[in-house]
């Protein structure tokens, strides 16, 4: 018989892959993106000294009363700004999007638009 493909699996080893090269510093930290079935979140990490500088997600409650009633891209869009905004705040311009081994589209594309939208560069 064959076995069912276990999808997180497939996507954590494409994710390993992709961060054998992707590194963020302290000047171009990395914008790292988790999506769960409900949720996304998003931090901006230093590798090098191995700390997160700042994070969104669409659970903050600071952003449940924009989020209400929206759709998970919608959400994902909001939350892309809020992490852009406190980068901008704690100094950070450029960036290195890590997408955590997911397809860019859907509400990874919309995370990553909305942190360009509110002038993040990458």
């Amino acid at each position: 018989m064959f076995k069912k493909e276990n999808k997180n699996q497939i996507r954590k080893a494409k994710h390993d892959r992709i961060r054998f090269y992707l590194s963020g510093t302290a000047e171009k930290p990395r914008l790292n993106v988790y999506r769960s079935t409900t949720s996304i979140y998003a931090q901006i990490i230093d590798d090098v000294a191995g700390k997160t500088i700042c994070a969104a997600s669409s659970k903050d409650k600071e952003l449940a009363a924009k989020i209400a009633g929206k759709t998970k891209q919608e959400q994902a869009f909001i939350v892309g700004e809020a992490i852009a905004k406190k980068a901008k705040k704690a100094g950070i311009k450029n960036i290195v999007f890590d997408r955590g081994g997911y397809v860019y589209t859907g509400r990874v594309q919309k995370l990553a638009e909305g942190a360009r939208s509110a002038g993040l560069e990458f």
